[in-house]
């Protein structure tokens, strides 16, 4: 699918979310690599064989009840 030198990962890779972006929309908070990976704005990924990878989302601080 990748035509650049050197190549992007593979889908498969650990770092897939590296690859260049094809197609880029910001208006709808995705966009599309080119390994055929959808990465979304919330950290959310497809991979082309639909599996889904979970937004890496913080907990940020604790709040403390008084």
């Amino acid at each position: 699918m990748c035509s650049h030198q050197p190549p992007c990962p593979t889908a498969d890779s650990p770092d897939h979310h590296t690859a260049v972006i094809t197609s880029a929309h910001p208006e709808q908070g995705w966009s599309l690599l080119c390994n055929g990976t959808i990465v979304f704005d919330d950290t959310g990924e497809l991979l082309p064989d639909g599996r889904t990878v979970d937004p890496r989302r913080s907990l940020g601080p604790l709040a403390v009840a008084a």
